[in-house]
């Protein structure tokens, strides 16, 4: 049973609502004001927090804010609802990470499919970051300063050491590449923006990974651009010492090779897939992926946000609505508001 914090000041509503959350099968716990929001919400772990703009001691933004800058409740999703509809208010929720934005009075429906949908994104995200993190690198660490477990030691002792907080960069595409880093603590992407603006994340980077080689000739650029997705501690070391490390040591030279060839042949893989998968295809693997989240059946409605199923298919809106349209004219789904129920299911598997 998933566990939603409901931090809201008016009494009624608030009591009103978690009765409402409570009858479709999640555990709640309510706050009456901000600062007990976040007390509760660093002790409970909630699995996702609805919480309004307007209320005293700390206002939803403040809460917002203070529970981004904690490790342990900075990936918590986070709905706000609000009687405010200004679009500068609502930019101004988004900018601060919020996930989603519900104005009062709202609908039952409207509450409970954003909960839902909020929920399912946030496992699929979970499910990528911890397939990553399991990922073996291939080497084999052994004693010695012949091998990259060495080095990765020596980086650790005599490193420039770092440190970089949540959303913060660490390096931009086009800046001159003088250092390497070994990632001590904390998760990095790497990044780019394609011509219409859009990012594009390359890779994940996790401690013990290195991070920032380009090529070892001094001040080449970055290709990609480096944030930090939660607070980072680096250990850089010079292109022009570690150079002088590998001339020495053939093996270190042989090892890391073999890493970053096995990191260019992930990156060839995502890439491939990007490219040559189609929106179609993205739009299909995306609701199947949702649905299993959801631990649906096919005959089960999935109630998904078109927001959300394109953020995580990586197409834009516009092509995700057209290619569900399409979808429901196949015969495929079924689509009534934000419902979506799977039809076909083997036809849906079976889109390329």
């Amino acid at each position: 049973m998933k566990t939603i914090l409901l931090i809201e000041d008016d009494t009624a509503l608030r009591e009103n609502t978690a009765e409402l959350l409570e009858l479709s099968n999640y555990k709640v716990i309510t706050s009456p004001n901000g600062k007990v929001g976040i007390a509760k919400a660093k002790e409970e772990k909630p699995d996702i927090i609805v919480c309004d703009i307007m209320m005293p001691e700390i206002d939803g933004y403040g809460v917002l804010e203070a529970l981004s800058y904690d490790k342990t409740t900075s990936q918590i999703p986070f709905i706000f609802l609000s009687a405010k509809t200004e679009h500068k208010e609502i930019r101004k929720g988004m900018d601060l990470g919020a996930d989603d934005y519900l104005t009062k009075p709202f609908e039952e429906d409207e509450l409970l499919s954003a909960i839902e949908s909020r929920l399912a994104k946030a496992q699929i995200i979970a499910n990528i970051l911890e397939e990553h993190s399991q990922k073996p690198n291939g080497i084999q660490e052994e004693s010695g300063f012949r091998n990259l477990h060495e080095l990765k030691n020596f980086f650790d002792d005599h490193g420039e050491i770092s440190e970089y907080d949540k959303g913060e960069t660490i390096y931009k595409e086009g800046d001159h590449s003088n250092n390497i880093y070994l990632i001590i603590k904390g998760v990095i992407k790497s990044h780019k923006m394609d011509e219409s603006g859009k990012e594009l994340i390359t890779a994940l980077y996790k401690p013990d990974d290195f991070l920032g080689f380009t090529s070892f000739i001094d001040n080449i650029p970055y290709q990609e651009s480096a944030t930090a997705v939660e607070t980072v501690e680096l250990a850089g070391i010079s292109k022009s010492k570690l150079k002088d490390i590998l001339e020495k040591s053939k093996n270190i030279s042989l090892e890391l090779m073999e890493l970053l060839t096995e990191n260019l042949s992930e990156i060839k893989e995502q890439l491939l897939q990007m490219a040559y998968s189609s929106v179609r295809k993205k739009t299909a693997q995306t609701i199947l992926q949702f649905a299993e989240v959801l631990n649906k059946k096919p005959e089960d409605s999935i109630k998904i946000s078109r927001n959300d199923l394109a953020s995580v298919a990586g197409i834009a809106t516009e092509s995700l609505i057209r290619t569900l349209s399409s979808f429901k004219k196949d015969g495929l789904i079924e689509i009534e508001g934000r419902n979506i129920k799977i039809l076909d299911l083997s036809g849906l598997q079976m889109v390329d």
